[in-house]
C-alpha cells in the first residue's frame, strides 16, 4: 500500500535541511530519530489517504486495484498501520529537539486536512506540497530546536517542486475527477495551462532553492547542484503533454526521485569538500 517512492521524495530534504541547519553532518542518533519520524509521518498520511478516499478510488480505473479497495487490506489493518506510524512520529519527535514535542501535533494537520482539500479546492496540490515541505523544517528544528528563514524558505521551495509535480500526475485522472465532482488545477484550467502552471511552480520551487543557499551561505556546490535540479526540472516539464501523458510516471516517480536524491547529494558534498 505504502512504497518506497513514497518517501524518498521528502526525506533527502530532510537530511538537507538538518545538514544546513548545522553547518554539517548530524549525529547517528538524529539522523536515526528524523529517518523514523519521517516514516512514520509519511506512511500514517498515506493510511488517511487511502482510508479516506476509498470511495473515490474505487471508481477511478487507476486506482481500482489498490490493496484496500479490493479487500486485500480491511480498514481495520490500514487504521492500526496509521495509529502505529501516528506512535512511531510522535515518539521521534520526543527523542529530538524538545520544540519538536510541541510542534508535532501541528505538523499533524496538514496529513489530516489534504485528502478532503480535492473536494473543495483546486489549491489541494499546494496542500500536498505544504505536507510534504514540512520535513527540512521539521528537521531544522529537530536539531537546532529552533526555526530559521532558512528552513522556511526550504520547506516552501519542497511545497511548489511537489505541487508541481503532484499537478502532472492529477492530468491523468482529469475525465473521472470531473466525473466526480472533485477539485484539481487540470480540472479547473485545461490539461495544456495545467502543465504551464507545473513550470511556474517548478520556477519559484528553484528561485527558493537559491535563495535559501544564499542566505545559508553554502559553496559552489549547491549552486551545481540546484543548476542539475533545474535541468531535470525543465526535462520532466516538457516530458509530458497535454495529447501523450504516457510517461507521467517516469516524470512522476523517476525524476523526482531523482530531483530529491541530487540536492542531498550535492548539500553534503558543499560540507564535505
Amino acid at each position: 500500500m505504502i512504497k518506497f517512492e513514497h518517501s524518498i521524495f521528502a526525506l533527502p530534504f530532510a537530511y538537507v535541511g538538518a545538514m544546513i541547519a548545522l553547518s554539517g553532518f548530524p549525529s547517528g542518533a538524529q539522523i536515526l530519530w528524523i529517518t523514523l519520524a519521517m516514516v512514520g509521518a509519511r506512511s500514517f498520511a498515506m493510511c488517511l489517504n487511502r482510508l479516506i478516499d476509498k470511495g473515490i478510488d474505487a471508481r477511478n480505473p487507476r486506482t481500482k486495484d489498490r490493496a484496500l479497495v479490493t479487500g486485500l487490506l480491511s480498514e481495520l489493518d490500514v487504521i492500526i498501520f496509521a495509529l502505529v506510524s501516528l506512535g512511531l512520529f510522535f515518539l521521534a519527535a520526543f527523542n529530538l529537539a524538545p520544540l519538536c514535542r510541541y510542534l508535532a501535533p501541528l505538523f499533524v494537520i496538514p496529513f489530516v486536512i489534504y485528502p478532503y482539500t480535492k473536494r473543495f479546492t483546486s489549491l489541494c496540490h499546494l496542500v500536498l506540497g505544504l505536507s510534504l515541505g514540512l520535513s527540512p523544517i521539521g528537521a531544522w528544528v529537530a536539531v537546532t530546536n529552533s526555526i530559521s528563514p532558512i528552513a522556511i524558505l526550504l520547506g516552501v521551495s519542497v511545497m511548489f517542486w511537489v505541487a508541481g509535480f503532484d499537478v502532472i500526475y492529477s492530468c491523468q485522472d482529469i475525465e473521472v475527477d470531473r466525473r466526480d465532482g472533485l477539485f484539481s488545477i487540470p480540472v479547473r484550467l485545461g490539461i495544456g495551462p495545467a502543465l504551464k502552471m507545473v513550470a511556474v511552480f517548478h520556477v519559484v520551487s528553484v528561485i527558493l532553492l537559491l535563495l535559501a543557499g544564499r542566505l545559508a551561505g553554502l559553496s559552489f556546490m549547491h549552486y551545481v547542484g540546484v543548476f542539475v535540479v533545474s535541468v531535470l526540472l525543465f526535462y520532466e516539464d516538457n516530458l509530458v503533454r497535454p495529447e501523450d501523458l504516457s510517461k507521467v510516471n517516469t516524470a512522476f516517480f523517476t525524476l523526482n526521485g531523482m530531483i530529491s536524491v541530487v540536492v542531498f547529494v550535492f548539500t553534503a558534498l558543499n560540507y564535505a569538500i
